[in-house]
């Protein structure tokens, strides 16, 4: 019997796109949650934190592989909890059950972005890749969810704010699963690696579409991000030329949420 895939942070975005694209691919699922979930034919859920170790040791016993999703960012205190001792509670109750194959996801440009969420992250990345598992690190860009939900609330304040030279990469969560789909099924490289979407535009690009698509229309104010931080966002570090790449454009977004897509030159 195949053993089967743990997914942590099962119930966020990406772990629902997993769980549909592991179970659509015929692999056993097991998913954490905080909460107690209904098991069916398809996932068995197990109730468990890895802020608390409460329920880890059964949720990696007989795993085959552990898709380690679970985040809180921007949380203060409760975002290192989660990112640094829970991942490494989790490490010691995998290598105590002999799973032999973590995946955790990161983000592009953790390692080279001044943000205090990025260097948890990239703190996280060296537990991992030290650690008695062996993995494979993905960093990922930016979802089309979470760049869509920013420019919702920003139009709540009536504009919408851009720095144009910003380039950013977002890719869309079902390609992400397919890349951990095919990441498990390899096994691990203990590499790290990144994964991005189709395209590369600029932040006022993106926002222009949004506009554009959503019939939101507000005005778009330039800024320049002060500082190290802003220096490291035009520097394109949000960006990878590593393939492959996922295939959603976000234009194709735009469609599918929201039934229109902008036309029109992508202009950085």
């Amino acid at each position: 019997m195949t053993p089967p895939v743990l997914v942590t942070g099962a119930t966020g975005r990406l772990g629902r796109a997993v769980i549909a694209r592991l179970v659509a691919a015929g692999v056993p699922v097991r998913a954490l949650s905080r909460h107690p979930k209904q098991h069916t034919d398809a996932v068995s859920w197990v109730t468990g934190d890895v802020t608390t170790g409460a329920g880890i040791g059964q949720a990696v016993d007989g795993a085959g592989a552990i898709v380690h999703l679970a985040s809180a960012p921007y949380r203060r205190g409760y975002t290192r909890e989660v990112e640094i001792h829970g991942t490494q509670r989790l490490l010691e109750e995998a290598a105590a059950a002999n799973v032999q194959h973590i995946i955790y996801t990161s983000i592009i440009g953790c390692d080279r972005i001044p943000w205090g969420y990025f260097r948890t992250k990239t703190e996280a990345e060296g537990m991992v890749a030290g650690g008695p598992v062996p993995s494979n690190i993905l960093r990922l860009g930016q979802f089309h969810d979470f760049v869509d939900q920013t420019f919702r609330s920003l139009a709540r304040t009536g504009l919408l704010v851009s720095d144009r030279r910003v380039l950013a990469q977002p890719v869309d969560t079902a390609d992400v699963a397919e890349r951990i789909h095919a990441a498990v099924r390899a096994g691990p490289s203990n590499r790290t690696e990144e994964f991005a979407g189709p395209e590369v535009l600029s932040l006022r690009s993106a926002a222009e579409q949004w506009s554009t698509a959503t019939g939101t229309r507000r005005f778009i104010l330039p800024v320049r991000i002060p500082g190290k931080l802003g220096r490291a966002f035009r520097a394109g570090h949000l960006t990878t030329s590593a393939t492959p790449r996922g295939v959603r454009t976000w234009r194709d977004h735009l469609a599918s949420r929201y039934g229109h897509s902008p036309t029109g030159p992508d202009r950085r």
